[in-house]
């Protein structure tokens, strides 16, 4: 298929499911979604992830889509995300990078050998990703068969922050809701010192979303934020008005109410 000026690909792959969507930056509309397919998981993220690589070629018929730019966001169930401590007179990137094989090996009992990882954001307080090689690697053998131009594989949070954080407001933290957990960007000194994920319950008001981010707030030793600047879809509860504290909107899709999981990671942070 001939590809328009301004057209790409966005898959989203959440457990279980991908969504494939063509995106468009300058002509209405700015989303068509093109397939989904379901596959089998593995039972564990150390799997080969062949079931998936199977549910891609079924939405990436040969030669389609030759020569089009593919973004891919992952669930954040299938990535790592951790601070890593600067450690004491820490001169070069090699001493991040194994400062942040140690802290992952501790936090999650895993080899990093399985895992690819990346640190950014910010070099004073360094937060690493981490994704399967074997999940990195279907995707890119799919793409590279079906001569797609891989432009990024990124988690959602990841995504979402990488989107969004320049327009926090002084003293905001940053939340992600997708479905019933909320995850975290707490900030303190315009930093972001942890990512933190909470189960929401079905009945979350206004008053669990304070106290949640006050206990956050003790734990990490900074002040409780007064907003949180959120993408996705709250109750109509957390928008209540308060003294000390409330909540706002960051960003949430057209339609995203009645798009399945994996459509709401492939349009997550917008078409651009």
């Amino acid at each position: 298929m001939r590809r328009g000026y301004g057209l790409g690909l966005r898959l989203g792959v959440a457990a279980g499911k991908v969504s494939l969507w063509r995106s468009s930056r300058w002509r209405a509309p700015a989303w068509t979604l093109l397939g989904e397919a379901a596959y089998v998981p593995d039972d564990t993220l150390h799997g080969d992830f062949a079931a998936l690589g199977q549910a891609l070629a079924q939405l990436l018929p040969a030669s389609e889509y030759a020569g089009w730019p593919l973004s891919v966001v992952l669930d954040d169930g299938l990535a790592r995300l951790w601070q890593v401590d600067m450690p004491q007179g820490a001169a070069r990137l090699a001493d991040i990078e194994a400062a942040a094989a140690l802290r992952f090996q501790s936090l999650y009992g895993d080899p990093p050998s399985l895992w690819h990882s990346s640190s950014a954001w910010d070099a004073r307080a360094p937060f690493s990703c981490a994704v399967p090689r074997a999940l990195l690697a279907q995707l890119t053998r799919v793409a590279a068969a079906r001569k797609l131009a891989l432009i990024f594989i990124t988690p959602q949070f990841a995504r979402h922050w990488n989107r969004w954080h320049g327009a926090l407001k002084p003293g905001a933290w940053f939340g992600q809701l997708q479905e019933d957990a909320l995850t975290l960007g707490v900030r303190h000194d315009g930093r972001l010192r942890a990512v933190r994920a909470l189960p929401v319950p079905p009945d979350a008001g206004h008053g669990w979303l304070e106290q949640m981010l006050a206990r956050e707030a003790l734990l990490q030793g900074v002040p409780a934020p007064a907003l949180l600047q959120l993408c996705g879809a709250p109750p109509a509860g957390w928008l209540a008005p308060a003294k000390e504290f409330h909540c706002q909107i960051f960003s949430t899709p057209d339609g995203d109410g009645a798009l399945s999981p994996a459509a709401r990671l492939a349009r997550s942070g917008g078409v651009a």
